[in-house]
């Protein structure tokens, strides 16, 4: 029987018997397969004198889980195999050198898809829940070497009504944490485009980035036509640049992407608020490759897919990662410090009105 799953009718898989006969389970892409369904179906498997036969293959794609309890906690109730594709005669080993090359044969990627061995995190899971703890804890925020002269920038996570929030983050070098972040639900365009244009003029920042969405978009529109030089970011626009970490050079499909590769480097040593909000957003966003001139690319999940798995849009983890779109050039921020103006003006139009006829 081809038996069709799903978590919201795990019944199809209860009811499951041959007594006195044989029973035989075959699971395939085992690591995605969700909890409850293996609940179910070890339920099921309860007929007394019946052979009971339970397969489970896949690529161990995921640290956590059912699949992964398999060699790890329940080991001793099942025969466990791990295949190295350097080792198999099917495999193109030209490929499998231009990987190990690529990523590093220690990196989650060579772990997985030719060692056959599970991942330190989650393959899927962009930022580890470690990363984010140790940005998040109070030893990170009190160690902080931040000067006037690392810059200061707000990036604007844009939305509008439904359960999604507009987030506004600030950052000054290593510092996302001393400025508090803004979060706006059920506002409009122009509503939020009046919260960032006050904001602006509170904290002066030099760079200032906006998701450029649906509704980033009048956002932007309205707060350049008040005269505030904000920068758009265009989340499916092409990425500028590979981020250096310690596999070399890592493409990126788009420039989301990108900018929380930016953003991940930046967790090892920046800081971050301490909300529950923000660790779900950074921990909670799974990626994959797709082919991008001829090699591998990241890529992140949708905001939309990671609803369909019960998670929300991740609009505290897209606010702080448009902080890192463009580098920033160092700024004095002497002046704006001590409340003197910025700009010298050296034409006075109204100078002649007030001379002595």
């Amino acid at each position: 029987d081809a038996v069709t799953w799903s978590e919201t009718r795990t019944e199809a898989f209860a009811g499951l018997h041959n007594y006195g006969k044989r029973i035989i389970v075959i699971f395939d892409e085992a690591s995605w397969i969700p909890g409850i369904i293996w609940e179910t179906t070890e339920g099921a498997l309860t007929d007394k004198d019946t052979q009971i036969i339970w397969c489970a293959f896949g690529n161990p794609t995921r640290s956590t889980g059912r699949f992964k309890e398999c060699f790890g906690r329940f080991r001793h109730r099942w025969k466990t195999f791990q295949i190295d594709g350097r080792v198999s005669r099917l495999t193109n080993k030209d490929q499998i050198a231009q990987w190990i090359a690529d990523y590093g044969e220690d990196s989650d990627f060579v772990r997985v898809r030719v060692r056959g061995v599970f991942p330190r995190v989650g393959t899927m899971q962009f930022v580890s829940p470690e990363l984010a703890e140790a940005a998040a804890s109070h030893d990170r925020a009190f160690a902080l070497d931040v000067t006037i002269l690392d810059p200061m920038v707000m990036g604007c996570d844009i939305a509008r009504y439904g359960d999604d929030a507009t987030v506004i983050a600030f950052r000054r070098g290593r510092d996302a944490v001393s400025i508090p972040w803004v979060t706006m639900r059920g506002a409009d365009t122009v509503q939020v485009a009046g919260r960032i244009a006050a904001l602006i003029a509170e904290f002066k920042p030099d760079a200032v980035f906006i998701d450029d969405g649906s509704f980033g978009s009048g956002v932007l529109d309205q707060l350049r036509h008040l005269g505030h030089p904000v920068i758009g970011v265009t989340f499916g626009a092409a990425a500028d640049h590979a981020v250096p970490s310690a596999d070399g050079k890592i493409a990126y499909a788009n420039k989301r992407a990108e900018i929380w590769g930016s953003m991940r480097e930046w967790l090892k040593y920046g800081a971050i608020p301490d909300t529950r909000e923000l660790a779900q957003d950074l921990t909670g966003v799974e990626y994959g490759y797709t082919i991008r001139e001829g090699r591998d690319a990241i890529i992140l999940e949708k905001k939309e897919d990671m609803k369909k798995r019960g998670l929300s849009s991740p609009d505290y983890g897209d606010a702080l990662a448009c902080t890192f779109a463009q580098p920033v050039a160092h700024s004095d921020h002497t002046a704006k410090i001590s409340n003197k103006p910025i700009h010298k003006v050296d034409y006075d139009p109204y100078a002649d009105a007030f001379k002595a006829t």
